[in-house]
C-alpha cells in the first residue's frame, strides 16, 4: 500500500480543502441570509467529503505507521477535528442566536487553519511552533514520505 502513498496524500489534502471550502462557503450563504446552506445535498456532500478525508487519513496513518494517541500532533489533530465538527454544527444550524453561529464559524475556520498547521508541522502547537506553517512557498503540500 505504500506505492499509492502520494496519490492517498493527495485525495487527503484535496478533501481536507474540499470540507473547509464547503464549511467556508455554507457559512458565509447563511450568515448573508441564503436558505440553501442545509439543503439535503449539501448535506450529504459534506458528508461524503468527511468520509473520504477519514478513510484516505486511515489509510495514511497505516502506512507511515503513525497513530492518534500515540504521536502528539496526530493526537491534536482528532481532538481538534472533534472540537472543529462541533463548532461547524453550532455555526450552520444548532446556534441559537446570529451572533452565536457567526462566531462559532469563525471559530470553526480558525480551528480548521490550525489542525492544517498541525499537520504540516508535525508538531502538537502547529502554527504557534512554527509561524511559517501555512506558508505554501516554504512548504509544499505534498513531500516524500518518511517511512
Amino acid at each position: 500500500m505504500a506505492e499509492f502513498y502520494t496519490q492517498i496524500k493527495w485525495i487527503h489534502v484535496c478533501a481536507v480543502l474540499s470540507s473547509g471550502g464547503l464549511l467556508f462557503l455554507r457559512g458565509l450563504a447563511a450568515h448573508l441570509g441564503a436558505g440553501w446552506t442545509m439543503a439535503w445535498p449539501l448535506r450529504w456532500l459534506s458528508y461524503t467529503i468527511d468520509t473520504v478525508l477519514f478513510t484516505a487519513a486511515l489509510l495514511l496513518v497505516t502506512i507511515v505507521h503513525q497513530y492518534p494517541f500515540v504521536h502528539a500532533w496526530l493526537t491534536v489533530k482528532v481532538l481538534m477535528l472533534a472540537v472543529y465538527i462541533v463548532l461547524g454544527s453550532l455555526a450552520l444550524k444548532r446556534g441559537t442566536t446570529r451572533r452565536i453561529r457567526v462566531a462559532c464559524w469563525v471559530a470553526a475556520l480558525v480551528v480548521y487553519l490550525f489542525i492544517i498547521s498541525v499537520a504540516r508541522t508535525h508538531d502538537p502547537l502547529g502554527v504557534l511552533h512554527d509561524p511559517s506553517a501555512l506558508d505554501l512557498r516554504a512548504r509544499p503540500l505534498i513531500h516524500a514520505p518518511a517511512f
